[in-house]
């Protein structure tokens, strides 16, 4: 494929579907289905049918596992060469189809409501900066959506509408909706206008050509609520699978455990969707999803039963800067510049390279041109005049940084980075902590460096008591403790083990009595290691297990609570039973 295709295909959204994976969603999806009288009539729709996979791959289905009922199969899509390939695959199959070229969200108004039995679909993911303020907010009205809204969210939205009372969506997205506030609107039309009964986080399968981690769902339009099978693969760095079956096998199985796939192993974990989640799905944007384990959510029970705040009620926690201009900002060869700019502008840069578990180790010298005044807490950009050096460097790449015109147009001036956060905070002493990393690495930083927008950091100035809160912080954060809440009740894990530490889930860790026994002991073990004592395993075995303490359960360093525990009972084959 061409540079210039796959440009489009990422600007548009489009990422058509692997023939396994659309086997996968349509099987699924049949298990769930309606079954008509014979003979009868199954109407099947996709709102973003690209090359028509998603229709002929359950097209196929119903045809070997429904013999007799027949298919009323509809498409639509903005794209006329797409549309040209599925017509042309549909034919020869002798499989009839009624295309339609056209957008979808704009031409659904005279499709009648409660008429499909199914709709399968691969929606477009257009972020909001794709699409724009304008069309953005104008499909938010339309459709009753809150927040930033993906081209996914609308899809989502009105599909509810469309299907009969029993009628199944079998939905294929990023599974970034799981667990992030911004698939908010994507969760509540799953809870509150259909109920969910089977959920795949896909994870780093890369079983889809986009850089993306898809997840499947499977939701009915009925007011019952049942269990929602909830199933996870994700890599592990074990060579040897522990089962035979392929992929897709290993994910229909009661069993989870680990399976060999295109020389890669992964990890399958079987549970349910959260019942607090079911049960009351508005609660808000927080209200974000997680696997349900007996034995996970007895350890989570415990936890929150010694937990006296989370990171979020004692912390603020704040990106790093944003300059949108790196190039210009941001260098480690400063002192190649002539005439450079003034040291007193040019700040220590802490980005993801200079983090490890408690301390700062500077990569290289790289260092940020920051034009604001830190001695006032309110962003103060200086007055270049008196920086003769650092003006003429900036009016070397005034046109770089003048058509960023968002900057001048929020009123700033050319020269201000985009984010430049709390100016005078820089000189307090900070937990900083990377965006991605497979571990955590929270550590101090004492230096007054600037913090860069690969990081996320936390001033001491903001917790008001000291070192000790600090410490307790970086301990829990650190712990094997953390690491499994986090992979428990936030899972936004990335490609090989890699996991995101933003604001919205590391302020859910839990912190224990500040007080506690324990929490000294932390705090003490903690300071250590900042101020020099080697980080070993011995180290780390006794820090682990003091968090465990605090908070009277188990340390996390061993094996899942509910590792093996689940029934190697066969096949899961709910609904029709054609699974």
């Amino acid at each position: 494929m061409g540079s210039d295709a796959r440009d489009a295909r990422k600007r548009h959204g489009r990422h058509y579907t692997p023939p396994a994976l659309a086997q996968f969603l349509a099987r699924r999806l049949l298990a769930h289905m309606p079954k008509p009288g014979l003979p009868g009539t199954l109407r099947v729709l996709d709102p973003a049918c690209g090359d028509g996979e998603l229709l002929l791959s359950l097209h196929r289905e119903i045809a070997a596992r429904l013999p007799g009922v027949a298919v009323e199969l509809i498409g639509f899509d903005l794209d006329e060469t797409a549309l040209a390939v599925a017509r042309g695959r549909a034919g020869a199959a002798h499989v009839e189809v009624e295309w339609h070229m056209g957008d979808f969200l704009s031409e659904s108004e005279w499709l009648a409501d409660n008429s499909f039995d199914a709709i399968i679909t691969n929606p477009p993911y257009v972020r909001t900066q794709q699409l724009g303020t304008v069309a953005a907010r104008s499909l938010a009205e339309r459709f009753g959506l809150r927040g930033r809204i993906d081209l996914t969210h609308p899809f989502v939205a009105v599909a509810p509408r469309l299907l009969r009372p029993g009628g199944v969506l079998g939905l294929l997205c990023a599974n970034r909706f799981i667990t992030t506030r911004a698939g908010a609107n994507i969760r509540a039309v799953l809870c509150t206008e259909l109920a969910p009964v089977e959920l795949y986080d896909l994870g780093d399968t890369k079983l889809f050509e986009a850089a993306v981690l898809p997840a499947i769902t499977i939701a009915t339009r009925t007011e019952t609520r049942a269990d929602c099978r909830f199933v996870s693969a994700y890599e592990v760095p074990e060579s040897e699978a522990d089962s035979v079956h392929g992929l897709f096998e290993a994910l229909t199985r009661d069993t989870g455990g680990s399976v060999a796939h295109n020389g890669r192993t992964f990890a399958v974990e079987v549970g349910t969707l959260w019942a607090d989640e079911r049960a009351a799905p508005a609660r808000g944007a927080d209200s974000t999803w997680r696997m349900s384990r007996p034995g996970i959510d007895a350890w989570l029970a415990g936890i929150a039963d010694r937990t006296w705040r989370s990171f979020g009620e004692v912390a603020r926690i704040r990106v790093g800067i944003k300059t949108t201009a790196d190039r210009v900002f941001i260098s480690d060869r400063w002192h190649e510049i002539e005439p450079p700019p003034e040291p007193e502008l040019l700040f220590d840069l802490i980005t993801h390279h200079d983090l490890a578990p408690w301390r700062i180790v500077r990569a290289r010298d790289t260092r940020v041109l920051y034009p604001y005044d830190t001695g006032v807490s309110r962003r103060t950009p200086v007055d270049l005049s008196e920086f003769p050096g650092a003006a003429a460097y900036l009016r070397s790449h005034e046109q770089t940084l003048t058509a960023r015109r968002y900057v001048v147009d929020s009123g700033r001036n050319w020269f201000e980075i985009w984010v430049p956060q709390r100016p005078h905070l820089w000189r307090v002493p900070k937990l900083v902590f990377p965006d991605i990393s497979e571990r955590p690495r929270f550590a101090l930083d004492r230096s007054g460096a600037v913090v860069n927008g690969d990081c996320y950091w936390i001033s001491l100035d903001d917790l008001g008591s000291g070192d000790h809160l600090a410490y307790l912080l970086m301990g829990v954060a650190n712990s094997a403790l953390g690491l499994r809440f986090y992979d428990a009740v936030c899972g936004n894990r990335l490609y090989a083990g890699r996991r995101r530490w933003i604001t919205q889930y590391v302020s859910r860790l839990p912190l224990p009595d500040p007080g506690s026994a324990s929490a000294v002991e932390i705090v003490g073990l903690v300071g250590e290691f900042v101020h020099g004592r080697p980080i070993d395993e011995e180290g780390q075995a006794i820090l682990d297990d003091l968090v465990a303490a605090a908070f009277g359960v188990a340390s996390g360093r061993g094996p899942d609570p509910d590792h093996g525990q689940q029934r190697a009972t066969g096949e899961f084959a709910p609904g029709l039973g054609v699974a």
